[in-house]
């Protein structure tokens, strides 16, 4: 799914540019035009949704001016119906299958916009073609403006709804129906833009979502599927990187379509390090070596910890006491292909010039293997421990490596935070008021970490990228204000933090599903400066 109208136009009056200004790729690392391009994102999923193009230049100018460099937005906007208030839609897949592509104002050209805008800025765009996540409105609460949620654009699932009757619908479909990937192919085309960092294929495609999956679906079964597309994608655009959009688990266990042919590379110093840092040597994942780690881990958590000491919550998960856990040495989800996910299968296809992952503890399950034993710290833990796992498999495969999305729910967004595979607030679901009986958390407003945990989160993340030979980190997402407001659209005068009551403003916000984040505070202008000064732009 790449835009049509964006070729033809190629915004009159602006330069035009070389082959040698595009990304690509080179021992490991991203280049352009010759040096070694890292980079500090962020994710505006809703850039296209904004009312006006005076407001996407501004939201990007922002970005720019806080030392942002790649910008990470939805390219898909998958509808069932018109909409009818002038809304941002792409594409119509009607309930018999025929789809209607939108090429007005409200339409491909929004993509036009935001391109042009980034040329103009100094900006790279990561444009996402389709999302896994898109569940079907919850008619038992209120409803927020359509585009306002990450997962309200459409994506795999629509394709499968119109085409498909609702005994018979399985996510898996997406991969494996003839006439569903001749539709997602036909939105594909090219766009002949510097400005454009890469085509991310999907974002988190895994096995199952709201719909199920069936019992035919493998890794294998997205593996194939991401090569086909990928094929695809370098066919009409060969001028672009693409990329998977995974969220980076592995399948330690299963075999290889794209097998790695190569040695490990020697052990060499981490691309950032200080002079006198060790060598860091980097051996491929087995379950050997994931079973030893977590019992080495286990043993130093119980040495460290104190005596009955009882479970703890991250941000509403349980997770079992120390004790508890001693016999718990199976792989883990992150790691058995339970989400029909083989990242390093993905990131060996040749057709796919780096590897991506994502760092979403309030949402998911990482790595078990962490002797911290309070809640914060072992969830910083984890975090730094996933971004080194990808960054060790990167190095492996001889290809950059990029977190395209890292995020914490605060205290302060918990109202408005709505799981990927949810339309509905976190706070107000049944799984939330089961769990929290089980939580040293008492009431629901103090679920989330506080800004400052967030980031200090965030900062030791950064930073093991740079450790790690993660050459981009994208934060999710960012939060924008004095934005022009329009009734029934995502950037609404009268929208509280849930998105559901009254709260008269003069002027609009862009859309929150839990993880914005506004630079008009103090710490989060720090965070953005202090962390792109660290992984050192250039370009």
């Amino acid at each position: 799914m790449l835009f049509r109208s964006i070729a033809p136009l190629l915004f009159a009056g602006l330069p035009a540019f070389a082959a040698k200004h595009f990304v690509s790729t080179e021992g490991g690392q991203f280049v352009v035009n010759g040096s070694e391009f890292r980079f500090l994102g962020t994710t505006a999923y809703w850039l296209s949704a904004l009312n006006s193009d005076e407001d996407i230049y501004a939201a990007l100018s922002n970005m720019s001016a806080n030392g942002i460099k790649v910008v990470r937005t939805w390219a898909f906007n998958d509808v069932n119906e018109i909409p009818t208030d002038n809304s941002t839609w792409f594409q119509h897949i009607a309930p018999n299958g025929v789809v209607t592509i939108n090429e007005g104002s409200n339409g491909l050209k929004k993509l036009d916009t935001i391109v042009a805008a980034a040329e103009q800025l100094g900006l790279y765009i990561h444009f996402s073609l389709t999302n896994n996540w898109n569940p079907a409105p919850n008619a038992s609460t209120t409803a927020r403006p359509r585009n306002s949620l990450s997962n309200a654009y459409g994506g795999m699932d629509a394709y499968i709804r119109a085409n498909h009757a609702a005994e018979s619908q399985h996510h898996d479909l997406f991969y494996t129906d003839d006439k569903i990937q001749a539709l997602f192919q036909n939105y594909t085309t090219t766009a002949d833009s510097h400005a454009i960092f890469a085509w991310e294929v999907a974002n988190d495609a895994r096995c199952n979502s709201t719909l199920p999956a069936t019992n035919d679906c493998t890794p294998h079964t997205v593996t194939r599927w991401h090569s086909k597309v990928a094929k695809h994608i370098k066919k009409v655009d060969p001028n672009h990187l693409v990329s998977s959009g995974s969220h980076g688990f592995f399948c330690v266990d299963c075999t290889k379509l794209f097998p790695r042919t190569t040695t490990p590379p020697p052990a060499r110093p981490s691309a950032r390090a200080a002079p006198r840092a060790a060598k860091r040597k980097v051996v491929p994942l087995t379950r050997a070596r994931l079973i030893s780690e977590k019992k080495r881990a286990f043993r130093v958590a119980s040495e460290t910890s104190r005596s009955g000491m009882s479970g703890f919550s991250i941000r509403g998960r349980w997770s079992a006491p120390v004790s508890r856990q001693k016999s718990d040495f199976d792989l883990g989800d992150a790691f058995n292909g339970v989400h029909g996910v083989d990242s390093e299968d993905l990131l060996n296809i040749p057709e796919v010039g780096f590897g991506t992952f994502q760092l979403f503890p309030d949402q998911n399950v990482y790595d078990s293997a962490t002797i911290s034993t309070d809640a914060f710290n072992k969830t910083v833990e984890q975090g730094v421990n996933w971004i080194q796992r990808n960054g060790d498999a990167g190095l492996l495969y001889g290809k950059p490596m990029a977190l395209t999305g890292f995020g914490l729910v605060t205290q302060d967004n918990a109202p408005s935070f709505v799981p990927f595979n949810s339309s509905l607030p976190f706070l107000s679901t049944s799984t939330f008021n089961s769990t929290s009986t089980n939580t040293t958390t008492s009431t629901n407003s103090t679920y989330g970490v506080t800004n400052e945990q967030r980031d200090r989160a965030y900062g030791s993340w950064v930073n093991a990228t740079i450790q790690h030979d993660v050459s981009g980190a994208i934060q999710y997402q960012w939060g924008q204000s004095n934005l022009t407001p329009r009734e029934g659209s995502a950037i609404t005068s009268n929208q509280d933090t849930t998105g559901t009551t009254d709260n008269v403003d003069s002027t609009g916000i862009t859309p929150n599903d839990g993880y914005s984040q506004e630079i008009g505070t103090t710490e989060s202008q720090s965070f953005f400066n202090t962390a792109s000064q660290e992984i050192g732009t250039s370009a």
